[in-house]
C-alpha cells in the first residue's frame, strides 16, 4: 500500500544526540541505541472514521523520535499498519450501508492527506492487513507448531500460558488486565477458553463477513497478531521501537510482544515499548466510540497546518491532556511570532538555539521545552546574522514546522 508523500527536511550543523525516551516496559526512561538504521513499528488506525486528533498526537510523538534519530545520524527503517479489516470496520460499513473496502479505502487516503499537511516523515513500510493476511497465517502456523495456539469453534488462540513473559509489557495486575481485556475488545467470559486472558489469532468465517482461505478453515486475521506479523517481516526481532498511544499498552502491544517471543525465542520483541498520552474533550478520552472528536482535516481547513502541529507540540508526548479551541489560537500566535523572527536580518545566537533545542529533545522528546527556548530566541534581539536561515531550518528538521 502506498504511504504519503514526506517533505525535504533540512540538514542541521553537527549532529545531535541519540534521544532517551520512556519505556514502558522497563517503567524508566532509557536511552535508545539503535544501530546504523533505527527500526520502530508504530501500530496504524482502522479506518472507519476521519483522522481526530488523538490520532495526530500519537503519530506526532513517533514523527519527533524519528527527526531525532536522523539528527543523530541514523537512517530510519519505519513501518505502520492500516487494520483495514477489523469488527468496528465492518460494524461501521453495515450502519452506513456501504462497502467495507471502499469505507476503509476513503479514510486511509483521508489520513494520508492529513499526515502529509502536518508534515509528520512517512513510514517505508505502510502496509494494509489485508495485505498481509498470508503473513499472518504462517505466524499463526509457526505459533500452532509450537503448542501456543488451540481451537475453538473453529477460531484460533493463543494460550496465556504458553507466555513465560506475559504480563512484562503492562505490569499491570491480573485484575487490571481482566478489566481492560474486556474493555478493548476481548472475550474474557467466552466458555471453553483455557484461560479469560487468552486471545484471538484467527477468527472463523462469520456470515456475511469477508474472509480469507487458511490450514485453519476460511476467517480473518484478530487484532493483535497482525501487528506482530508485520513488524516480523519488516523489521525483524528486537527492533528498536514498538510505538502508539498509551491505550494499546494492554492488551495490544502486551499481546503482540508474547506472540513473537514464542514465535521467535527471542526478547524483547521490541527493545522498548514508547507511548504517546490519550487526548481528552468535555472531560472524555477522544475516541471514535464516544464520537466526541476534534477532526485533523476539518481543523487544518480553518487553521494553518502548522499552528495544528504547534498546539500539539505544546504537550509532551506521554501527558494526557484536553483539547481546548484557545490552544489553536495561541498556535497561530506563536507560529506568526516564529515567522516574523525567522524573516528578520539577525538574530540572537543560531548555534546556542540549535544546541538548547537538541538538548531538549534528547530528553525524553521535551517538545514543549523546545517550544520555549524557541520563544525566548524569537523574543530577543541580536546580531548574528547566520540565525534566522539557521533557526528556519531548526523547526524544521526537529520540530517540523515549516516557518517559510
Amino acid at each position: 500500500m502506498r504511504s504519503w508523500s514526506g517533505p525535504n527536511v533540512p540538514r542541521l550543523p553537527g549532529t545531535g544526540a541519540l534521544p532517551n525516551v520512556f519505556d514502558t516496559a522497563a517503567r524508566s526512561r532509557r536511552p535508545t541505541a539503535p544501530g546504523p538504521t533505527a527500526r520502530m513499528y508504530v501500530c496504524g488506525i482502522t479506518p472507519y472514521d476521519a483522522t481526530h486528533l488523538g490520532h495526530a498526537n500519537t503519530y506526532l510523538a513517533f514523527d519527533l523520535l524519528n527527526r531525532a534519530w536522523r539528527d543523530a545520524g541514523h537512517e530510519v527503517r519505519y513501518t505502520q499498519n492500516a487494520t483495514d479489516v477489523d469488527d468496528p470496520l465492518l460494524e461501521r460499513a453495515a450502519r452506513d450501508g456501504v462497502d467495507w473496502r471502499e469505507l476503509a479505502t476513503r479514510e486511509i487516503d483521508l489520513f494520508r492527506s492529513d499526515m502529509q499537511a502536518l508534515r509528520i516523515l512517512p513510514p517505508d513500510d505502510y502496509v494494509a492487513v489485508t495485505e498481509a493476511v498470508g503473513l499472518v497465517v504462517e505466524l499463526i502456523e509457526r505459533l500452532v507448531e509450537r503448542g501456543a495456539a488451540y481451537r475453538l469453534d473453529g477460531d484460533v488462540y493463543f494460550s496465556m500460558a504458553a507466555a513465560p513473559k506475559f504480563g512484562a509489557v503492562s505490569g499491570y495486575s491480573p485484575e487490571t488486565m481482566l478489566e481492560l481485556f474486556a474493555e478493548r475488545g476481548g472475550d474474557p467470559d467466552r466458555p471453553g477458553k483455557r484461560d479469560p486472558l487468552d486471545w484471538i489469532l484467527w477468527l472463523a468465517e462469520r456470515p456475511g463477513e469477508p474472509s480469507w482461505p487458511s490450514p485453519f478453515g476460511p476467517g480473518r486475521p484478530g487484532w493483535h497478531v497482525e501487528c506482530t506479523a508485520i513488524a516480523l517481516r519488516n523489521l525483524g526481532s528486537g527492533f528498536d521501537v514498538s510505538g502508539g498511544g498509551s491505550d494499546l499498552i494492554f492488551p495490544h502491544h502486551e499481546m503482540g510482544a508474547c506472540e513473537g517471543h514464542v514465535a521467535t525465542g527471542e526478547w524483547p520483541f521490541a527493545r522498548a515499548y514508547v507511548h504517546a498520552g490519550m487526548v481528552a474533550l468535555d472531560g472524555e478520552k477522544m475516541s471514535k466510540s464516544r464520537g466526541n472528536l476534534v477532526f485533523v482535516s476539518r481543523l487544518r481547513a480553518a487553521h494553518d497546518p502548522m499552528a495544528v502541529r504547534l498546539a500539539l507540540l505544546a504537550h509532551h508526548y506521554r501527558a494526557d491532556w484536553e483539547w481546548t479551541h484557545d490552544q489553536i489560537e495561541a498556535a497561530e500566535a506563536r507560529l506568526a511570532r516564529w515567522r516574523a523572527a525567522v524573516a528578520r536580518d539577525a538574530g540572537p545566537s543560531g548555534a546556542a538555539l540549535l544546541e538548547r533545542v537538541r538538548e531538549r529533545m534528547t530528553d525524553d522528546l521535551d517538545a514543549p521545552g523546545a517550544l520555549a527556548a524557541f520563544d525566548a530566541w524569537a523574543a530577543a534581539e541580536g546580531d548574528d546574522p547566520g540565525a534566522p536561515a539557521l533557526a528556519a531550518d531548526l523547526a524544521d528538521a526537529l520540530l517540523g514546522v515549516d516557518l517559510r
